[in-house]
């Protein structure tokens, strides 16, 4: 659980972090390919073992962790295209709610055993998740643009179902941080890729603020995956637990730091959620 407490921290953190984008005007592209190079970096730092490039192509994990570094930053812009057309409720919902992937992947591959009131608990976790973060306008969208969250939802679960089976099958725990600095550094080679393509037609523009807000966001980021997978490694929680605990107790830390920090305004369904949360974390852990 100190594991998982952390991981539900530090990706807390990262919200926290895009929210002082906004206030500071950072520009979100080029931070978050700062951010993923930092992270990389992090990552070897944390690696204490001989940085081998041609073993590290020849392991069983290497492409699918390339893949999954570029599903990284195709999730990412997903989401923050879904947040411009229909709204960050939306987004949030969508990337959220996506845990239910994992959830059916343990118990239908790794056979993990669910109660009733762990059941219970996840259905509950669910609607946690969709009445802390609609506000009082609702979650209206239209029918063209339904594709996106769709798209966001399943590529959220993918992300976190693939850390999983890695984790399980393929990769040790001296392993995590070469493991984390690949999927971050494919991410990162992507984005950059991309400003490059996209500068022929906008120029680059680097500044102080994109870099340290890169910088802080990718320390975080690092120790989120990091500690997930030492979460998903304790014996007495399922990746079930671990993925529905993680994902709620996310939005409801983030809902306390939007009001405590940023005095957000927060509706009677919000506090709801937040009340259906402590809930579903309590029957998912105890039961």
């Amino acid at each position: 659980m100190f594991y998982l407490a952390l991981s539900v921290c530090c990706s807390s953190l990262i919200f926290v972090i895009f929210k002082l984008f906004a206030i500071y005007k950072v520009e979100t592209l080029y931070a978050i390919v700062t951010n993923y190079v930092v992270a990389c970096i992090v990552s070897l730092f944390f690696y204490t073992e001989e940085v081998n490039p041609v073993k590290i192509v020849q392991e069983s994990w290497f492409l699918g962790t390339i893949s999954l570094g570029i599903l990284f930053i195709i999730v990412f812009n997903l989401m923050a295209k879904t947040s411009q057309v229909a709204g960050v409720s939306v987004a949030s919902v969508a990337t959220k709610m996506s845990f239910v992937i994992p959830v059916v992947f343990g118990v239908s591959v790794y056979k993990e055993e669910l109660g009733t009131l762990k059941v219970i608990g996840i259905i509950l976790a669910l609607a946690a998740v969709y009445f802390a973060s609609i506000k009082e306008k609702g979650m209206a969208i239209k029918k063209s643009s339904l594709f996106l969250p769709i798209l966001v939802f399943l590529g959220s679960g993918i992300i976190d179902t693939a850390i999983k089976y890695v984790q399980e099958v393929h990769i040790k725990e001296n392993k995590f941080p070469l493991f984390s600095a690949i999927v971050f550094g494919s991410a990162a080679t992507v984005g950059i890729i991309f400003i490059i393509i996209k500068s022929s037609k906008t120029p680059i523009k680097l500044n102080h603020k994109n870099i340290l807000g890169g910088i802080a966001l990718g320390i975080p980021n690092y120790f989120s995956v990091y500690y997930l997978l030492r979460a998903l490694q304790h014996p007495s929680l399922n990746s079930a637990s671990v993925f529905t605990i993680n994902n709620v107790a996310i939005v409801m830390l983030c809902t306390l730091l939007g009001i405590l920090l940023f005095k957000e305004q927060i509706n009677l369904k919000n506090w709801g959620g937040i009340a259906l949360a402590v809930i579903s974390i309590i029957l998912v852990v105890l039961f």
